[in-house]
């Protein structure tokens, strides 16, 4: 199939550019040559496919920063293969894997497998985040240097934070040297011990042990001091209350050098979906209050939030289909967060410029990728989008291997009709 193409006639919104107009895009080989309303009187390249988007918005290729697979080790609840099928049904054309496989991605030679497999059997970007520390249990670090060199984008420890805080300290003044950038879960396992959901009134009601928002706040506002003191750079990578956005704002203001990111699910959904023990709304970060999640989208638009992230945690039908407390926490989420997103948009609470630069140009600007962008030069990644089709999630369409998603039988308006990398279409409705 031809990776030359020409999309005509089509909305294009380019946050890098701080572009929405409609016009033409046109690449060659994979690179795109020109997008814009003066690239519509441009010929096409030999060979090019072409394609009238009248009706459609193209944008950058979306990034998603946190994206969980089972491969190595866990391969039956998620492959590298299989997690790209469903980030190309989802417009997503970059994700960022973690660590959290069996083994650790914790040396060069774990990062070098995801690379190769990935280049083998992917039909996306996969770019593997490193583990901080060996094993993620919380005491040696890792080789940040060497693993950078190998091909690491970012460093975390996943679902884990580094307990001992002048363990976090050597890393974040070593890490600097190097300028990577380290992503810490802010979660205290100990404050949040028994807890399965928001504390509350709900959880009350409902005869469920609560988790604080303390629970975030406190280790979070711990990382912020540390990433102060060492001026290294850190990334917030799901934060869920408003309290969160305060301190952040507050670190930025005294100099620190702090992102973060919020989880699609913290921003179209909340405690109440939880509804009568649905295992498939065990999250974490735990569902908020409508006010805070009402909070946290008016902090995207602001951009005191920087990026969106599906936080895709595939898990399979054992750990899900159980009391609730018992539960594994997590959802698979790369098919469905650019339609969750939306629902942001069509609502009024969040423009699309400033939608679509959270999930593309502002985490490939912190991730150092080579992506978010349609400027002349870049790869061709492109996510081409219908806005108002209306669309049913049915977990026997999800092309993840796991079918834990909080939104099925939701209804959508909008999703991803196009999916190109590297201007190969990888994905269409």
């Amino acid at each position: 199939m031809s990776n030359s193409i020409v999309l005509k006639n089509v909305r294009i919104v380019d946050p890098s550019r701080d572009l929405d107009e409609i016009g033409t895009i046109i690449a060659k080989n994979g690179v795109i040559l020109a997008a814009g309303s003066g690239a519509q009187n441009q010929g096409a390249p030999e060979g090019a496919v072409v394609r009238d988007c009248t009706g459609l918005v193209a944008t950058p290729g979306l990034v998603d920063a946190r994206v969980h697979i089972g491969e190595p080790g866990g391969e039956h609840r998620e492959t590298i293969a299989s997690a790209s099928r469903a980030a190309a049904a989802g417009g997503i054309t970059s994700i960022i894997m973690m660590p959290d496989t069996d083994p650790v991605i914790d040396d060069i030679a774990l990062v070098e497998f995801v690379r190769k497999t990935a280049r083998d059997t992917a039909s996306v970007n996969v770019y593997p985040a490193a583990a901080l520390t060996k094993g993620l249990a919380g005491e040696e670090m890792t080789e940040i240097g060497l693993l950078m060199q190998a091909g690491a984008v970012a460093f975390t420890d996943a679902h884990s934070s580094v307990p001992n805080t002048q363990v976090l300290r050597r890393i974040m003044t070593y890490a600097r040297e190097f300028g990577a950038v380290i992503s810490c879960e802010t979660r205290d396992k100990y404050l949040g011990a028994n807890g399965v959901m928001h504390e509350g009134l709900f959880a009350s009601w409902l005869g469920l042990s609560g988790i604080p928002k303390e629970a975030e706040l406190i280790p979070l506002e711990r990382d912020l001091r540390v990433a102060e003191l060492t001026r290294g750079r850190y990334h917030a990578p799901m934060i869920s209350v408003p309290e969160s956005v305060e301190a952040i704002e507050r670190a930025r203001g005294r100099g620190a050098k702090v992102t973060s990111g919020i989880s699609i699910n913290n921003l179209a959904l909340n405690e109440n979906d939880i509804g009568e023990y649905r295992t498939f709304f065990k999250l974490y970060p735990p569902l908020r209050p409508e006010d805070d999640r009402v909070a946290m989208a008016e902090a995207l638009a602001s951009g005191a939030i920087d990026i969106i992230v599906s936080s895709h945690d595939p898990q399979d039908v054992d750990t899900k289909r159980l009391p609730f407390a018992e539960a594994a926490d997590g959802a698979v989420g790369l098919e469905t967060m650019l339609a969750a997103a939306l629902r942001l948009h069509h609502g009024g609470q969040v423009g699309l410029m400033r939608l679509i630069d959270a999930m593309s140009t502002r985490p490939a600007q912190i991730f150092g990728l080579e992506a978010g962008t349609l400027k002349p030069g870049a790869a061709a990644d492109i996510t081409l989008i219908d806005l108002d089709e209306p669309w049913l999630v049915a977990k026997d369409m999800l092309l993840s291997r796991s079918k834990n998603t909080p939104f099925e039988d939701a209804r959508f308006s909008g999703r991803a009709v196009g999916t190109y990398v590297s201007g190969k279409l990888v994905h269409a409705v």
